[in-house]
């Protein structure tokens, strides 16, 4: 079969960042499908690779975390009428997979259904338009009620639609109950990522990490609060690492120097090979997000990282990662108002080595038991199965 994959942000190992896409069109590959995979880059002109099979189109699109909101919607245009012009290059294909976000993906898929026949499979990763709209970046009632009625639209259309978190898949179902919702979350690499128990509180060090997007949504601000709470108590043990990129880096490096924070350092964005490193040396990972609502159906990568490399997880907001982490004992929420509490849990940690070695062995566990490729695959190509009868 032969399947046009759409993702406007698609990432290599080698590259760094989310690499679900690459995970998910090496298994269709690897089954026997030609993918066809549609992205952008920020080179000035059209590139075609192959890479471990999957045939990889580069389109000229500029985008970064940095952007502002028109310009990315301008980014987000470009990359539409240019992938439906790659699109239509392939008349053969028969079904298209579109990752989101943007909203605009679904539509370009949806468009290539209507002229051209192909039939589609939607995946959310964030639910749009609700989250630039709970986050104050869209106004206007027509505006977002015409948001919304296109985005029903997408999955009225769709032949089967994934969620990446439960609470994605129920805001779906509540739109569309008569369509297909499964459930495929992020992926925890537990064959690349492993559990290093010797790190635990090496040097006297309790090490807890962020990894990833250092944006708006995440809300940074709260581990910089966290840390200068643990260093006004003056603990030397507990120290914090940002790793990443995004448009906030230098506001928080900012911020972080005026707070005089000695106990948190900032690191370059590295690939998968630097994100192993060091989760290596930590011994927590920390996964942040402001409070708007749709922020806590959210699947974020360094979360499933962090279960497969068998770190301790610290959450500063509820919804399913907080109710998973505290029900299968692999982490804890930290919540940003009351920090003395967090401090008083990171503290029989550091004190209690076996405790900590118990919460990492369930991360691990999780990790293998519901997040891991051999788990989730399969579902996946499912899919993909003409011989599957569809709803």
């Amino acid at each position: 079969m032969k399947i046009i994959y759409l993702h406007q942000y698609f990432k290599t190992p080698k590259e760094g960042g989310a690499i679900r896409s690459y995970y998910l069109a090496r298994a269709l590959v690897k089954a026997g499908h030609e993918v066809e995979m549609i992205t952008s880059h920020n080179q000035q002109k059209y590139i075609h690779t192959h890479i471990e099979g999957i045939s990889i189109h580069y389109l000229p699109v500029f985008y970064t975390n940095q952007l502002g909101f028109w310009a990315r919607m301008k980014a987000f245009l470009k990359f539409f009428w240019q992938a439906y012009q790659k699109a239509k290059t392939f008349p053969d294909a028969e079904i298209c997979y579109a990752t989101s976000t943007p909203l605009s993906i679904g539509l370009l898929a949806l468009l290539l259904k209507k002229r051209q026949g192909i039939k589609y499979i939607f995946e959310v990763r964030d639910l749009w338009p609700q989250a630039p709209i709970e986050l104050g970046f869209i106004k206007g009632k027509l505006f977002i009620k015409f948001l919304y009625y296109l985005e029903k639209k997408i999955y009225q259309n769709a032949e089967s639609i994934v969620a990446l978190s439960p609470g994605i898949r129920q805001s779906i179902s509540i739109k569309v109950p008569q369509k297909e919702v499964i459930s495929i979350p992020n992926l925890a690499d537990t064959e690349f990522f492993q559990m290093t128990e010797q790190s635990n509180l090496s040097n006297d060090k309790f090490t807890i990490l962020y990894t990833g997007t250092l944006g708006l949504a995440n809300h940074l601000e709260y581990l910089l609060e966290l840390a200068f709470y643990i260093q006004e108590k003056g603990d030397t043990h507990i120290q914090f690492q940002l790793m990443g990129e995004g448009a906030r880096r230098e506001h928080l490096i900012a911020q972080a120097k005026e707070m005089n924070l000695k106990n948190l350092h900032f690191i370059a964005n590295g690939n998968k090979d630097s994100v192993k490193e060091t989760l290596e040396m930590a011994q927590a990972v920390y996964i942040s997000f402001g409070d708007a609502p749709v922020l806590q159906t959210n699947s974020p990568n360094k979360f499933f990282d962090g279960l497969a490399a068998g770190k301790l997880i610290l959450t500063n907001t509820k919804g399913w990662i907080k109710e998973l982490v505290e029900s299968q004992e692999c982490g804890l929420y930290a919540s940003p108002k009351e920090l003395e509490s967090v401090y008083v849990e990171l503290i029989s940690f550091l004190k209690n080595p076996e405790k900590l070695s118990h919460y990492q062995k369930n991360a691990r566990k999780l990790a293998e038991d519901r997040f891991s490729l051999e788990v989730n695959l399969p579902h996946f190509l499912g899919l993909f199965d003409t011989k599957k009868p569809r709803k």
